[in-house]
Formats: structure tokens, C-alpha cells, sequence
């Protein structure tokens, strides 16, 4: 709702009254503001998922290249002295040169090994050419598919060329021979990794790549040019699957410190622990650490890969940083390739970055390909140095003492900060850095719970929390925890999963292969589990179950039914209804699971959960039953006896109040149509029959000629806005289209004429497919149809016309398809007309050739009248009628449309009937009945088949569903830990709301003080204004200057203050029908209007008044078999905000009280009269109602006692029917009552005799009673409105209009006063809509 600035400074409201708000606004409950109503019912759409490795590898071979020549310095590096000497951690001369050369190669290879020990191992030591050849294709040639490593050492040859050239050596190392790294990458083939250790590396990687897209090049020619020497070879492998990993830039030399190994970089990336901590020690900073030496880093304790010793706990430490450096700067699809991909590839990259912090340090920069972005400055490298430095603080007490090793506190220091991270931070952010050590973390005993919690609060941020999680790689171990039988780790796990399935369900597979669900379906089966673990447990089964075989048989064995159903009475709503969708998921399509639900007797354990108080466990129930139901197996007599048994228990559902229900209703109906479709198809073909032959008794001539007249001339025609209510309810949209039924204007659904010439009408087929609109096609039944059959079955004796027993199962479930049809809210009626036409249009495809009518059948059978819509005048013959005038009765009722300028008046041929008013199904359904039949036989060629595919776009398919399902799992999704915004003092909703409540207190003060001195003249007439239909309900805004207006299917909103019209929407009621009273709801915060009809419909809107388009959010039926008439009170309605509650009555027998919370009907209370209820009014802290009754009784019921005895009160006074019985809200309130002779009465609720009366005005049409100021004001057919004190003193009488020309008012047909200021609203039926209050200076 927008601010109502204006109403800050209107001069009523000063803000120097600021006192205290009055609380009482936030303790009333809130209608209709779940998210049921507020969010589409869908799934959230998928996120594309990216962190399943395509393609997981390994390297399984290893080729070691070293061309070292011991004792022989190639001749263009000039050593220092000392150099750095040590290869692989051994001095070359401290032995003989060949054994130095076998003792290194030894020992790099173990140094590989421990990286990864199960690859091929091959050392080629000072190769010549064809060595390195042979070496190379015979790996690859074993590999297949698979990695390969090339691991070089030139530091006993010359650096590598510009052209791409490595050196070695020729068989007596006489020469250097030179090799071209475009015969290395032929040999070596794809994939691979290089490994160059040597000066100048930097130029291998660029010839490489030169290389490799020259290559590619070649490739291009050879494949366009057939002749090309190339085209007849086998393709060379593509190198763009090649990783290069390279000591330094092509211009950089390696460092000869003596301090250091020659081979840094291989020490780096094969012993990165050793080399990190004597580049430690190295530094200036180790000072800081006493007595630590090189000698005794060499003597540090325990083995690398375990973890409890310091040698492993560093080990574990170095891991976690690297990775977390190369997740938080490496973009996410690298990271899963160099990082995730391949053990060792890995492994290396992670060494890689140590590398390129210690090699920097001596002007050295590695390079890699691909290319990572620079790590060394990273501030977890500070992490690094800190653990490095605590561990060898401790090791000469340690080493020459013996003391315990104390462990690092490295994780649980980095768990505290991703915990500062989840508390503190704001929602838009950078991603936490500490995300890839939590994983590591649950790798250990000692911190995993701590480690899951932080994990589970981080998933619960959102789906895209949890994508991060996944791309860092948790599932694998997320999937292994699931084999700990820790109780303590359930909880959390259980969450874990939850939020992991509701983003991403393609872990179902997964889980059923690890054997996961077993974990979770024991924790469901455990009843000292919470009812929130059960509901996740049971929200990931039926995830694994979903649309699934093998999950389903998994679950099936793991006796996940029997578990089910034991928790369907549980006290936990999500838990009931999540039961009972994972059971509507286990025995969809999946015959053998219903077969157990069936001995279980699963459906009758379900019914219970269909009168559930909460609508989403109805929901989920009528899923279940409906999948129940839907099962395709073969059939047998005791299978059908069930499948009827669940359907009549479902049809009880065809008035539930909440739409969700309803329209899984239709869904759970439609698996049962497609499973007896013969069967249905005879019942519609009889019903079909029926309509055609049955005039239905017309329930009102409802076009008053009053309401044609006026407007027709009135040069400003209203428009109409297009309302939304979520699938754009099927209001008028067009500018043309808009003038509802008043003027009836005679147009096509786009809006513009349909030109009409008896050329149009092929004489092939009937004339009924080619009239109307281009859509046509679209239905078999339309909705006026449909709606006459529903009138047909409800009130005629069908049973003589039908063969079948015609309350079979079939027959009434078409019933009550055909009453969904009619339902007002547009989604449901959508999918039961999308169903009743599929089985339609089967059923005469197959009844084709029989023909029903004669073709003379276009008689004016029945009166026309908009009620019977022009159903009966319906073509079934071959030869079209002749458009001729008479060829139809309806022509006399409707007027011409007007010929505005400029425009044509739209052509149609005459005997099409009009539907001005439009059904709520308008712009779907053609205006005009579509046949059955198709004519004489003889017009059924190909032709005509043709089309019949295209006709099929609306019908259903058999798997219709509705995002129910979906929609829920969402809420696991979504942040279940975070306060809602509503709770959130700092939030915009939050003050919006305090800002509303402030206003209302202040409207309440202020008009409270001006009541209190007393009106004394209400005449004052502060607003006037043409409604664009005739107004018949009026309701001020209890809080805002916004007063609703509704005509018979309309409703118009007014800003009173400002004087100008805000919004002006179609209800959506059908044309025969008229709104009879509205209620705002909620009016104290958000309000939302309730419209009621006198077909019973209950319909809600929001986004009205504002800039935005009307929504429906939620409509239904609150009284049923309700016939429109003229002269009936239509439907009158009484809401209570305090309890929820919404009292309804009319033209029935019954006071039928609604629980909006629930949205089920909660009591019937029965009148115990004849006539009909006219007004009703209600007190929740006294729990009576009030009513007005047709018959001039006015009954005071007392809602707390049962049926036969509720009635407490009855009085007789009056002798004919009752304008408005107004019960006082005071705990001594009275009864007020009028009649339609103007005499007004008082009574004690006690005693059985008025206790006052008044006389007032006779031939009362309307009148109202102010609640605060003890007013009375009564409106006359007779043109005026008089305004009386409590003692029944006039001290208004209202005749003429304020203004130059003093127009007398027109006949009164509505007023109403505002709930707080002394306002009086007026609406006559000259259109005009005016506003009268006391005095100005009282204001």
C-alpha cells in the first residue's frame, strides 16, 4: 500500500497530537497473508549445476626426463660459487656421477609416489632423441584416454631455444642434441601434464602453445582441402587439454643460492612441507623462534599423511590453505578443473602455489598453463607462517625432552572466523574465505560437529550457499558421513541434505547408490527424533522417491509406507503434509508400492488429513490420494472399488476454501478421468444430450432496462484496468472490450469487429466453428455450457432421461468437475475445464458419425434470457441458418452497440449471443456454443480431421499437476534460521507497519473526540462524483481516505480527499450474477477487499488502489446452491478481524461461519425460518450473531452451542423485511433494528420486547448505523436521505446536490457511514456517488 502522505497533512490530523499509539492493532490476527497467497504455487526455477565433475581423472603414468650430466656444467649458464647443488635432496658429487644419476632418479620418483603411488613409473636418465620418443608413445599407447605426466630436468644441458626446442643428448654425450617440443607434444598426445624444471622454462610454455594452435590451423586446412597430406592421417590429438607447469619466465634464470636445492621448483612441487619450512627458517623472522636449526627441522616427528603428528598436522594445514588460496582467486570452472579434477594434477597445483611464495622471493616467477592469477601475497600465506611457527616452537622440548606434541589451533580458529562470518555479516557479500578448510575440517573427529553446525547454518543462506558448498566439493564427504552411526551428527546431517535436495535433487541417485536413504529412513522411524528432523528426513525421501524407480523400490523395501503412515496424526503440520506427498510419491506410477499402501490401507488413513486444519496438509493429501488413484496397472474389480471409495471421499472436497486444494482436486480427478476414460466418456455424452434438450429455468431477467439507458450516451466511457489475478483473470482487457455488461457491447475477444459475410460460413462444416472469435477452437464445452449443465444436473430429474444409474461414481464426479468449472477463482476453473473438454472432445470423436439433432433444431425453445446465455440457440445442423433478423429472439433484448466515431459498428451475425458481461472465463472461451457433432457425415473427410491436433492445444495431457509439490520443497531452500522480516525491528515492512498503526490510532483519537461533542448536522457534502456503473454496495476504508464503489460486476475505488478515481476492476463474477456486499480485510494494516455475489462466491482482492494491477488472492465458494434472483438479499457477509472468522448467509437456510486461517467452513448454524437472511452482524468477545431475516424476524444466535440449540433469540417485531439488525459492540450492546416501513427498534439483548422505537422514513431502501456516533441515517426510493440522532430527531435532511445547478438525487441505492469519521456515503441510481460529513468547523 502506498504512504498515505496526504492524510499526514490533512487538516484533520495534526501532528502535534503524537501521543502513544494504542496497541490493539498488533494483536489482531492477519488474513490471507501466508505465502500461499502472496507467492506463485511453483517450483524455484533450477539452478544450472556445475559442480559434478564431467570427466574425473587420473594420471596413471609417469614419464621422469632428467638430463643432468653430473660433473658436466653446460655451457651457457655460468655457476656462481658455491651454487646451489642438491637434486632431489642429494649432493650429484658426492658420489660417482652415474650412481648420483640412478640415487636421483630413485628418488624423485618416490617423491612422486607419494602423491600418487598407483601410476606407472618410467626414468629415462640422460635420454638421447629416441629414448624420449619410445618413452612417450609407449605411456601414452597404455594411458588410452587417461593423463600422462612429463616430468623434464635440463639443468645439465643448455637452455631451451626460441624455436621451441629442448636439449639432449646424442648416444656417446658427445653433443647436445636438440628436441622440438611439436615432436614432444605428437608423443605425448592428450591429456598431459609438463613438468619443465630449467632456465628459461617460460620459452617451452610459449612455443608449446604456438604449437599447438598451429596445429589446429593445419587441422582446418586438411579438413576443407581432401588432398592435403594431413587429411589422410589419424588426427593428432588437440593440446587444449595439456597442463604446463613451468620453474620461470622465458628471460629468468633459476636462483643459485647455495642455501637451496638446484631443483627448487621440483622440491617445491614434489616435498613442498620440507622446502616450506627451511625457506621458513631461512627468513629473518625465524629468530623470532628459539633454538630452531635446519638440523632439527629435519628431525620433526611423524609421518606426512598422519594426522595426529606434527609432520601430518602441517601437512593437513598446508593442504587446507592452498586450497582455500586457490578457491577464493582462481575463477570457479578453473578451480574444479586444476583443483578437483585429477588427484595429482591437484596435488601439484597446490605445491605449485608454495612455488611461486618461494621462488618469487628469489626473482624467480613459475609459470603455468592455463595461467593462474598471483597468490603469493595472499593473506592466508600469514595463516601458513603462524601454524609453521607454533609447530616449531614446540620442537626441541619436544625432541629433546619427549613432551607431548600440543596441536595447532589452526582450525579452530579458522572455524571462529567463518562463524564471524555467518553472524555478522550483511546478505550480499563476498563469498566466506574459509569455506574449502570446513570441509577440510570434517575430515577430524574433534571438530566435525562444530564444523556441521557452521556448515548447516551456512546451506540455510540459500541456494546459492549451497551451490558454493558443492562447487568447493562437500558432497563426497557429506555422502561418507552418512555411514556414521553418531545420534549426535543426525540432526545436522539431516539438515544438510535437506538443504543439498532442495537445490539440486539429482543427489537422489547418489543416495540410493551409497545406500543413504537407510540413514534417513531411520531417523523418520525414530520418535525421540524432534518433528523438524523427521520432517527433513522425510522431505529427502520423498526427494529420492520423486519420478525415481530405483528410489522408490529402494524405499518401498526399507518399509518407508508402513513409517509414513504412522506419522500422518503427528502434531507438526509440515511433517503431515511432507508424509503425505512422499507417500503420493512413492506409489506414483509405481504399481507394487499402492499394492502396499492398499493393504496398509493407506488411502483410509489419508482421508483423515482431507479435513486437516491447514490447507497445504489438505493439499498434500489430495496429491496422495490423487497419485494413489492414478496408477496405470492393470485393473482389477477390488482396484476399482478403492479407486471410487478414494473419489467420493475426494469429491467432499469440491468446497474446500482454499483454492490450492481445489485446484489439486481437479489433478486428483483428472488421473481418475484418464484412468476410466471410456466410462466418462458416456456420462459426458449423456450430459451433452441433456443440456441440449433441458431449457433451463432462468434464475433472473438480470438487464434491468435502467441499466442500459444512462450510460450508453455518457461520451466518457469508464475504463476498465486489466486485472491480474495471477494468470490475468479473464476481465475484459482491450480498451473497446471494456464496457462490461452495461452497454453490452457486442465485440470479439481482440477488440475488434469481426466482419461477417455469408461467404464466411463454409457449408463443409457447421456454421458454429467459423462464427465468433478466432479461438474458437479452443473448447468443445464453452462456459456457458458447461454452467447450464451444472444448473441441468443440480435441479432437473435426469434419472428418467439417463441410462446409467445416474448417481454412478462417473456421474458424479462429472458433477463435480463441471462445478469446478464454474469455480471463482480462475486457476481452477482453467484445469476442470481443460479436463471436461478432453473427455468432450474424446467422447464425440468417437460419437461422431451418430447424429442427435435434426438440423432444424434452431427453435426458440427456451426464453432468451442472459441467464440460459444463448445456450440453446445452438447450430447442429449441416446447412447454416440464414443470418437473417428473426432467426433469433435474443436480437430484441440486446441494444445496438454505440457507433463511436470514426468506428465501424461491429458486424456479427445476429443470432451469435451476446455476452457482454462476460463470464469470468471470457477471453478463452468463445461467446458462441461450439457443436458437439460436426456435422452431416457426409462433410467428415480429411479435411476436417486435419485440424482436430490443433484443437487438442488446451486439452490436458495425462499427466496434469499443479507445482504444489515443488512449491513446498522450496521452503527448504530458503533461510529457515533467519527472523522473517515482519519480526525484524529494522526492516522497511516493519516500519511501514508502525508507521500504519500510528495512523490508525490518530484516526481513531481524533474522530473519536469529534463524535464525542456531539453531530449535530451532517449535510456537508465534501465529495461528488459519476461512479461508471450504478452503485450498489459502498464501503469506506476504516483508515484511509479510499472508499470502494461496487456496481454488478465492478468495483471502483475513490480517493475522497483528493477527489479522484483511483482504480476501476471487473470482480469476475459471471453475468448473472451481482455483487451484494464487501468487507475490507485486514483494513488496519494491509488491506485486501472481500467481494461477495449472490451466486455464493467469496472472492479477495489486493493491489487495489494503488498503482498496481488488482490480484485475486484467493477466492471460493462460501455458499452453495445459491440461486441468483432479483429480489433475494443475495449474499450478506460479517467479518470478524479479532478471531478470523467471516459469517456468511443469504438466500439459504443457514449462517455459515468461515475460519480464514484454515479456509475451511467451521460451523453451520440453521436459521430455523423460511425467508432469507438480509443483514447480519456479529461480537466476538460475546460470540452472537445478530440477523435480519426476509420475513421481518430479527434471531440472535449464540455461536458456542450446538446446533439445534444456538438460536437464543426472536424477535417479531417488525412486520415486513429487515434493512439492517446492528448488534453493539459493547458488553451491554444492543440490538438495533430496522425494516423496510422505516421503523427502527431497540433491544436488550435479555429481554423479549423492544425496549424503544422510532419512526422514520417510509419505503426504505437502504440505511445505515453509525458505530461510534449514534447516528442513523436511512436512504428513500422517494429521492432523499434523511439523518437521525439516537433520539430519533432529524438533523439532516438531504434532497438536491450541492452546486450551481442543485440537481434533486436520484433514487438511494446504497449508503453507508465510515467506521471512525462522521461521514456519510451515498450512492443513488443516477450513478452519482457522493460523500456528506458534520460541519466544517467540527472537522
Amino acid at each position: 500500500m502506498k504512504m498515505d502522505s496526504e492524510l499526514l497533512h490533512s487538516p484533520a490530523v495534526c501532528l502535534a497530537e503524537e501521543e502513544e499509539a494504542d496497541t490493539s492493532d498488533w494483536n489482531l490476527p492477519l488474513a490471507f497473508m501466508k505465502k500461499r497467497h502472496s507467492e506463485k504455487i511453483e517450483g524455484s526455477k533450477a539452478l544450472a549445476q556445475s559442480w559434478r565433475m564431467k570427466d574425473r581423472m587420473k594420471t596413471v603414468s609417469v614419464a621422469l626426463v632428467l638430463c643432468l650430466n653430473v660433473g658436466v656444467d653446460p655451457p651457457d649458464v655460468v655457476k656462481t660459487s658455491p651454487c646451489a647443488r642438491l637434486e632431489c635432496w642429494i649432493d650429484p658429487l658426492s658420489m660417482s656421477p652415474q650412481k648420483a644419476l640412478e640415487t636421483i632418479g630413485a628418488n624423485l620418483q618416490k617423491q612422486y609416489e607419494n602423491w600418487q603411488p598407483r601410476a606407472r613409473y618410467k626414468q629415462s636418465l640422460d635420454p638421447t632423441v629416441d629414448e624420449v620418443k619410445k618413452l612417450c608413445t609407449s605411456l601414452r599407447r597404455n594411458a588410452k584416454e587417461e593423463r600422462v605426466l612429463f616430468h623434464y630436468n635440463g639443468h645439465g644441458v643448455p637452455r631451451p631455444t626460441v624455436n621451441g626446442e629442448i636439449w639432449v643428448f646424442n648416444k656417446n654425450y658427445t653433443q647436445y642434441i636438440p628436441l622440438s617440443v611439436y615432436d614432444l607434444q605428437t608423443w605425448m598426445g592428450s591429456p598431459s601434464i609438463f613438468v619443465y624444471d630449467c632456465s628459461n622454462a617460460g620459452i617451452i610454455v610459449k612455443s608449446f602453445k604456438q604449437f599447438a594452435l598451429q596445429r589446429e590451423q593445419e587441422l582446418e586446412v586438411a579438413a576443407i582441402n581432401p588432398n592435403h597430406p594431413l587429411a589422410q592421417m589419424p588426427l593428432p590429438p588437440s593440446m587444449k587439454n595439456c597442463i604446463q607447469l613451468a620453474a620461470c619466465e622465458a628471460s629468468e634464470l633459476l636462483p643459485m643460492n647455495p642455501d637451496l636445492p638446484a631443483d627448487l621448483f621440483t622440491s617445491c612441487l614434489t616435498t613442498p612441507i620440507k622446502i616450506a619450512l627451511r625457506w621458513f627458517c631461512m627468513q629473518k623472522s625465524a629468530k623470532l623462534v628459539p633454538g630452531v636449526t635446519l638440523d632439527l627441522i629435519e628431525k620433526i616427528p611423524g609421518r606426512l599423511n598422519d594426522r595426529r603428528t606434527p609432520l601430518g598436522e602441517l601437512n593437513w594445514i598446508f593442504t587446507a590453505i592452498t586450497d582455500t588460496i586457490a578457491w577464493n582467486v582462481l575463477p570457479r570452472d578453473l578451480f574444479q578443473k586444476l583443483f578437483r579434477q585429477d588427484l595429482l594434477v591437484a596435488s601439484l597445483f597446490r605445491n605449485f602455489l608454495l612455488a611461486e611464495r618461494i621462488m618469487r622471493s628469489y626473482n624467480c616467477t613459475p609459470v603455468s598453463s592455463p595461467r593462474l592469477p598471483p597468490t603469493y601475497m595472499h593473506a592466508m600465506w600469514q595463516a601458513w607462517d603462524l601454524a609453521v611457527d607454533i609447530c616449531l616452537s614446540q620442537l626441541p622440548t619436544i625432541i629433546e625432552e619427549g613432551t607431548a606434541f600440543r596441536h595447532s589451533p589452526f582450525f579452530a580458529e579458522q572455524l571462529t572466523a567463518f562463524q564471524v562470518w555467518l553472524t555478522m555479516g550483511v546478505e550480499n557479500r563476498n563469498p566466506p574465505e574459509q569455506l574449502p578448510i570446513v570441509l577440510q575440517v570434517l575430515l577430524s573427529q574433534v571438530h566435525r560437529l562444530r564444523a556441521l553446525d557452521l556448515l548447516g547454518r551456512f546451506l540455510d543462506l540459500g541456494p546459492w550457499a549451497v551451490s558454493l558448498a558443492l562447487s568447493v566439493g562437500i558432497f563426497p564427504y557429506v555422502l561418507k558421513l552418512l555411514q556414521s552411526s553418531a545420534r549426535e551428527l543426525r540432526p545436522l546431517l539431516v539438515f544438510i541434505w535437506a538443504k543439498i535436495l532442495a537445490v539440486d535433487s539429482s543427489c537422489q541417485a547418489d543416495l540410493v547408490k551409497d545406500n543413504g536413504h537407510k540413514y534417513f529412513l531411520s531417523v523418520l522411524a525414530d520418535p525421540y527424533m524432534p518433528a523438524e528432523h523427521r520432517t527433513m528426513a522425510v522431505f529427502i525421501l520423498a526427494v529420492i522417491v520423486n519420478s525415481y524407480t530405483t528410489g522408490q523400490e529402494a524405499c518401498l523395501q526399507g518399509n518407508l509406507i508402513a513409517i509414513c503412515l504412522e506419522q500422518l496424526s503427528d502434531p507438526h503440520p509440515l511433517l503431515r503434509q511432507w508424509v503425505a506427498i512422499c507417500l503420493g510419491r512413492i506409489w506414483q506410477n509405481f504399481d507394487s508400492a499402492r499394492w502396499c499402501g492398499v493393504r496398509d490401507s493407506a488411502h483410509e488413513k489419508l482421508y483423515s488429513l482431507l479435513s486437516d486444519p491447514i490447507p497445504e496438509v489438505r493439499c498434500a493429501a489430495v496429491f496422495a490420494l490423487g497419485t494413489f488413484v492414478g496408477n496405470s496397472a492393470e485393473r482389477t474389480d477390488h482396484s476399482t472399488t478403492i479407486d471410487h471409495n478414494v473419489a467420493m471421499m475426494l469429491a467432499q472436497l469440491i468446497n474446500d476454501g482454499s483454492p490450492v486444494v481445489r485446484k489439486e482436486l481437479v489433478v486428483a480427478l483428472s488421473h481418475l478421468v484418464v484412468q476410466y476414460e471410456s466410462n466418462f466418456c458416456t456420462v459426458a455424452l449423456q450430459f451433452m444430450e441433456e443440456e441440449k434438450n433441458y431449457p433451463v429455468p432462468s434464475p433472473a431477467n438480470t438487464l434491468e432496462p435502467c441499466n442500459l439507458t444512462p450510460v450508453r450516451d455518457s461520451p466518457a466511457i469508464p475504463r476498465l484496468r486489466s486485472v491480474n489475478s495471477y494468470t490475468n483473470i479473464r476481465a475484459a482487457t482491450t480498451a473497446r472490450n471494456l464496457n462490461k455488461s452495461l452497454q453490452n457491447l457486442n465485440l470479439n475477444e481482440e477488440g475488434g469487429p469481426v466482419t461477417f459475410s455469408p461467404g464466411n460460413l463454409s457449408t463443409s462444416s457447421s456454421a458454429s466453428s467459423t462464427l465468433g472469435s478466432p479461438d474458437n477452437d479452443e473448447y468443445i464445452l464453452s462456459f456457458e455450457t458447461i454452467d447450464k449443465m451444472r444448473r441441468v444436473s443440480s435441479y432437473s430429474s435426469l434419472n428418467s432421461l439417463i441410462g446409467v444409474s445416474f448417481n454412478s461414481v462417473y456421474t458424479q464426479i462429472w458433477r463435480v468437475l463441471l462445478h469446478l468449472a464454474a469455480d471463482p477463482f480462475p486457476e481452477v476453473s482453467d484445469l476442470a475445464m481443460k479436463v471436461l473438454n478432453s473427455i468432450a472432445y474424446k467422447a464425440t470423436m468417437n460419437a461422431r458419425p451418430q447424429r442427435i439433432l435434426d438440423s432444424g433444431s434452431l427453435t426458440q425453445s427456451a426464453p432468451a434470457s442472459p441467464t440460459s446465455k444463448g445456450a440453446h440457440i445452438h447450430q447442429a445442423g449441416g446447412s447454416p441458418p440464414m443470418p437473417s433478423a428473426s432467426s433469433s429472439s435474443l436480437t430484441n433484448e440486446v441494444p445496438k452497440p454505440p457507433t463511436r466515431g470514426g468506428e465501424q459498428p461491429p458486424t456479427r451475425p445476429p443470432y451469435t449471443p451476446t455476452l457482454g458481461g462476460q463470464a469470468p472465463h471470457s477471453h478463452q472461451f468463445p461467446r458462441t456454443r461450439k457443436m458437439f457433432d460436426k456435422g452431416p457425415s457426409g462433410s467428415e473427410q480429411a479435411g476436417d480431421d486435419a485440424d482436430d491436433p490443433g484443437g487438442h492445444k488446451a486439452y490436458m495431457n495425462a499427466n496434469l499437476s499443479t507445482g504444489l509439490c515443488d512449491w513446498s520443497a522450496k521452503y527448504f531452500a530458503q533461510p529457515v534460521m533467519k527472523i522473517p522480516e515482519e519480526h525484524d525491528v529494522e526492516s522497511q515492512v516493519r516500519k511501514e507497519r508502525e508507521w500504519r498503526f500510528l495512523r490508525n490510532a490518530r484516526v481513531r483519537k481524533q474522530s473519536q473526540r469529534i463524535t464525542q461533542r456531539g453531530v449535530t448536522r451532517l449535510d456537508d457534502q465534501i465529495f461528488i462524483n459519476r461512479n461508471p456503473g450504478v452503485p450498489s454496495v459502498v464501503k469506506f476504508h476504516p483508515f484511509n481516505p479510499c472508499i470502494a464503489v461496487a456496481d454488478k460486476d465492478s468495483i471502483c475505488f475513490w480517493d475522497w480527499e483528493k477527489a479522484e478515481r483511483l482504480d476501476y476492476f471487473y470482480n469476475g463474477n459471471p453475468r448473472y450474477t451481482r455483487i451484494t456486499a464487501m468487507e475490507y480485510l485486514n483494513g488496519h494494516d494491509y488491506s485486501l477487499l472481500l467481494t461477495a455475489t449472490d451466486d455464493g462466491a467469496l472472492r479477495i482482492w489486493k493491489n487495489f488502489a494503488d498503482q498496481r494491477n488488482p490480484e485475486m488472492v484467493t477466492a471460493w465458494q462460501g455458499l452453495s446452491d445459491m440461486l441468483p434472483t432479483t429480489r433475494g438479499a443475495g449474499m450478506v457477509v460479517d467479518w470478524e478481524q479479532e478471531t478470523g472468522l467471516l459469517m456468511t448467509s443469504g438466500d439459504v437456510r443457514v449462517i455459515r461461519i468461515w475460519d480464514t486461517e484454515r479456509e475451511m467452513k467451521v460451523q453451520d448454524i440453521p436459521t430455523g425460518a423460511d425467508s432469507c437472511v438480509t443483514c447480519l452482524s456479529c461480537d466476538s468477545q460475546r460470540s452472537l450473531i445478530a440477523a435480519g431475516l426476509g420475513d421481518g424476524s430479527v434471531r440472535l444466535y449464540d455461536r458456542r452451542m450446538g446446533a439445534n440449540e444456538c438460536r437464543v433469540m426472536t424477535y417479531r417485531e417488525h412486520s415486513s423485511w429487515v434493512v439492517k439488525a446492528h448488534l453493539q459492540k459493547q458488553t451491554d450492546g444492543k440490538i438495533i433494528s430496522v425494516s423496510v416501513d422505516g421503523d427502527v427498534r431497540f433491544f436488550e439483548l435479555r429481554s423479549p420486547d423492544s425496549v424503544n422505537v422510532l419512526q422514520t422514513v417510509k419505503g426504505l431502501t437502504a440505511l445505515d448505523i453509525h458505530p461510534q456516533a449514534n447516528l442513523f441515517a436511512c436512504g428513500s426510493m422517494n429521492q432523499f436521505i434523511a439523518v437521525y440522532n439516537s433520539n430519533g430527531d432529524v438533523i439532516s435532511n438531504i434532497k438536491y446536490y450541492d452546486g450551481f445547478m442543485g440537481q434533486r438525487i436520484g433514487a438511494i441505492s446504497c449508503l453507508a457511514f465510515h467506521p471512525y469519521w462522521p461521514h456519510l456515503a451515498v450512492g443513488s441510481n443516477d450513478y452519482y456517488m457522493s460523500i456528506y460529513s458534520a460541519e466544517k468547523r467540527l472537522r
